[in-house]
Parts: C-alpha cells; sequence; structure tokens
C-alpha cells in the first residue's frame, strides 16, 4: 500500500504532474553546479518525473528506489561479461537506467520530505561500487571474458588498478567533506566560486582541461558508452577484444593524471582552508 505522507505541508493524494514536478524538481535542483551529471541536464531530468510520480504511488520510499538504482549500476557492470555487442549494449541501457533512477531517488525524497544520512550512504555505495565493478568487468572482458582469464591477468590487473584509481578520485570529494567537518567548518556550497582553485598555474591548468575532459571519463555512464564505442571499432577492424584493450590502455594513465589534477585543484581552492584562522588556531586543524 502507498506510505502515508510524512508530516509537514499536505501532498495531495494523486497530485498532477505540473504538481509533483515543482515539489520534487524545483529550479534550484537543476542549478546545482556538480550535483547533476551531463545526462540528467540534458535530458534525464525531463523524463525522471514520469518514473519518481509512479513510484511514490506505489509507495516506493526514496531509498528503495536507491536500493534500485545501486541494482541497476550493478546490471551495467555484469552485462559487459556477456560477449559482442550485446553485452555493452546492455551495459549502456543499465548504465542509463542507474542515472535515470539516481534522478529520481531525490524526486521521491522531496516529495515525501523525508532525507536521512541513510540515504546519501546509500547513493555512495551505488556509485562506488558501480564504477569500481565496470572497470574490473572491462579487465575480464579484454582478457576474452570470463572463460580466458587463465593466461591473461595482465587484464584482469591493469582493470583492477583502474578501479582502484577510480575509487580514489571519487574518494576525494569526500576526503573534503569529511576534512571540513572534523574542523567544524559549514557545509561547501555547491556552487563554481567555492570549488575553483585560486588564480595561479592550477587555474590556467584547468582553464586548458576544459576543453579535454578527460577526467569526466569515469562515471559509469561515459564508462559504459566508451565500452560500446571500443566494441563498435573492434567488430568494424574485425577483431574481438582489441577495442576494450585499447580502452583500458588508454583510461589508466589517464585516470592517474584525474588523480594529480584533482588532488591539486582542491589543494589551490579554499575548499579546506578555515574563513579566519590565526597561527595557533591553524595548527589545531592540522592535528
Amino acid at each position: 500500500m502507498p506510505r502515508p505522507n510524512p508530516p509537514g505541508p499536505a501532498r495531495p493524494a494523486n497530485p498532477s504532474f505540473a504538481e509533483f514536478r515543482a515539489i520534487a524538481q524545483p529550479p534550484e535542483v537543476r542549478a546545482r553546479k556538480s550535483a547533476e551529471h551531463w545526462t540528467a541536464d540534458l535530458y534525464l531530468r525531463d523524463i525522471s518525473p514520469y518514473l519518481s510520480r509512479p513510484l511514490v504511488r506505489l509507495g516506493f520510499s526514496a531509498n528503495a528506489v536507491t536500493y534500485l538504482m545501486i541494482l541497476s549500476g550493478w546490471c551495467a557492470a555484469g552485462s559487459l561479461l556477456i560477449p559482442g555487442i550485446a553485452g555493452v549494449a546492455l551495459a549502456v541501457f543499465f548504465g542509463q537506467l542507474q542515472q535515470l533512477i539516481d534522478c529520481c531517488d531525490g524526486e521521491v525524497a522531496r516529495w515525501r520530505g523525508t532525507f536521512s544520512p541513510a540515504g546519501v550512504f546509500l547513493d555512495k555505495v551505488g556509485h562506488y561500487t558501480t564504477e569500481s565493478l565496470i572497470p574490473i568487468a572491462l579487465g575480464v572482458r579484454a582478457a576474452g571474458g570470463v572463460g580466458d582469464i587463465s593466461g591473461h591477468y595482465e587484464w584482469t590487473t591493469l582493470g583492477a588498478l583502474l578501479a582502484v584509481v577510480i575509487l580514489l578520485n571519487k574518494a576525494l570529494n569526500d576526503m573534503v567533506h569529511v576534512s571540513r567537518a572534523f574542523a567544524g567548518m559549514g557545509r561547501l556550497p555547491d556552487t563554481a566560486a567555492a570549488t575553483a582553485p585560486r588564480p595561479g598555474l592550477v587555474s590556467r591548468l584547468r582553464r586548458v582541461v576544459r576543453y579535454l575532459p578527460f577526467h569526466r571519463l569515469y562515471h559509469s555512464v561515459e564508462l559504459t558508452l566508451l565500452a560500446f564505442a571500443a566494441t563498435v571499432v573492434a567488430i568494424i577492424v574485425d577483431t574481438s577484444v582489441a577495442g576494450t584493450q585499447v580502452l583500458l590502455l588508454a583510461l589508466a594513465p589517464l585516470s592517474v593524471l584525474a588523480v594529480v589534477g584533482h588532488f591539486a585543484t582542491i589543494m589551490a581552492s579554499t575548499r579546506l582552508r578555515a574563513p579566519t584562522a590565526d597561527a595557533t588556531d591553524a595548527a589545531d586543524l592540522e592535528h
């Protein structure tokens, strides 16, 4: 049965699409600087209310929707173990589905007025596990599949190493929030000004990288799309696994460069600098 609305502003039992969207997808959601993936900006936020509204009427909680997001991400990784074009096509589908459901869980939470640390935690679990399982699956695919791993461990090892670097890159953002919380600082605003590096070399390099944003290749959407493109190229040139192998060889060093650049950008910004602190306070924060 549908769950009753939580205490707070009354919600209509059968909201119109406009009523639902006004609460579940307010303008400030789409105005966020870094919390939205480009697919959400481009088209998924236009589609998501058509899924989240029925989920609300069916009684799904926001956390239940997040569990669906996690499952779809794992299916994207698992699909890469299916040989040929069918596997990567399924991976692209589930990668898009994961991002769509990721939009929906927040919309369900806003409609129900239910926000909790558990929801944030589950969201992190979904993205961390998916974006580490996909490169591992790519490594298995590059080795020729589950049945041909023996004797091709260099590819599975490369996939596992790529997964570790992707996890580290994702963790850097969370390290910033944890460090600020431990230092008694407030939540970092989701604005370009809050994350921009101070004027200098890093700032200039960051402007250059905007024209070749390789650091954005490690989300489940991009990874599955790249896997699909690599497989299509492999089919065109009549080879079974070379496309995935080339993809891994390109992604691995670029991922290391992305982590180094990410770290440098964080340290060159004001994200970890207390607004006012004398020398004694600064020494205390270091410990």
